[in-house]
């Protein structure tokens, strides 16, 4: 019996369009990658010959210290003292970019999340100025630097959907806080942390923010009962960011311990000390800089970014 099943057998046309297809989507790969790298290196940059670092200072029992006379700081530069150009231990105002991740992974959290941002604006004092943004595939400023705490209609309208770009948004905070008067900076991170779309590396969106002195503060939004190696992933991103730049990371709070940690928040970003200094040898290497800063007094935490990364010579 003869089968109806004839092998099928790629005729010469065929085949030739099958391999420019095939040409077609290689060459769309490697444009798309070229892209990604043009834009990973298209990151802002300003003057880093100045380095600005905000300094929070506790005691024992985790109370703000305040008062601490210039004289009793030092610090390092790769281990080097530096001269202190500018010292600042008032409670001057400070710029913070809130981010609200929005991404399809937010669904059943994004309530949780509007309600970290209200309270964090809840807590700025008159003189702080704040702007808030959503990120998933894309970032959209939902409303620029102000001072009140009102929130346009969009903001109430928040739906999860798309992808997490969470590198892109960080950048972006940072994009906007470069052009801000005040020296002392922050962006609030309100994600689940597990960024799978962005443009930018990790390390570029890290650049921007330490280039412009932004603190990080991370509230971990990963669902709770997610496996612990799954968990431990989302967490390491907003951990990085937290711990690289001196601010916070906030393990999925709730309720009474939300309203606490959004109130710390404010209080240590209203209670730092600000020094700057130009290094005494500034290499235009492209590379990390350690920063370490000591107090000539016992009993102290003190909590500042780990250092900054250079700029790179052109050639």
């Amino acid at each position: 019996m003869k089968s109806f099943l004839q092998p099928y057998r790629p005729s010469f046309l065929s085949t030739r369009c099958t391999l420019l297809v095939i040409a077609i989507l290689l060459i769309g790969a490697l444009a798309v990658e070229t892209r990604a790298q043009t834009d990973d290196d298209d990151i802002i940059s300003v003057d880093s010959s100045v380095v600005i670092a905000n300094v929070y200072i506790t005691d024992r029992n985790g109370q703000a210290v305040t008062g601490l006379d210039q004289k009793l700081f030092t610090i390092f530069d790769d281990g080097k003292p530096q001269k202190i150009d500018s010292f600042s231990a008032e409670s001057t105002p400070f710029a913070a970019v809130i981010l609200i991740d929005t991404s399809g992974s937010m669904e059943y959290r994004i309530s949780n999340a509007r309600s970290a941002a209200i309270k964090f604006l809840e807590g700025l004092r008159g003189q702080d100025f704040a702007a808030v943004a959503s990120f998933d595939s894309k970032v959209r400023v939902l409303r620029d630097f102000e001072a009140s705490r009102d929130l346009p209609d969009v903001f109430y309208d928040l739906k999860a959907d798309g992808m997490t770009s969470l590198n892109d948004a960080v950048a972006a905070a940072a994009k906007m806080l470069s052009g801000r008067p005040e020296k002392r900076r922050a962006i609030i991170v309100i994600s689940d942390g597990a960024d799978n779309t962005s443009r930018f590396s990790q390390k570029k969106a890290l650049t921007a923010a330490l280039d412009v002195g932004a603190l990080i503060y991370t509230v971990d939004m990963s669902p709770k009962d997610a496996p612990p190696q799954e968990k431990a992933f989302m967490q390491d991103a907003l951990k990085s960011y937290s711990a690289k730049t001196g601010g916070t990371f906030i393990a999925t709070p709730g309720g009474a311990e939300m309203r606490s940690a959004f109130e710390s928040i404010v209080e240590e970003l209203g209670n730092q000390y600000t020094l700057s200094y130009q290094p005494s040898s500034l290499k235009e290497d492209g590379k990390f800089h350690s920063i370490e800063v000591r107090v000539a007094k016992g009993g102290l935490k003190i909590r500042t970014r780990e250092g900054y990364i250079a700029p790179k010579r052109k050639k």
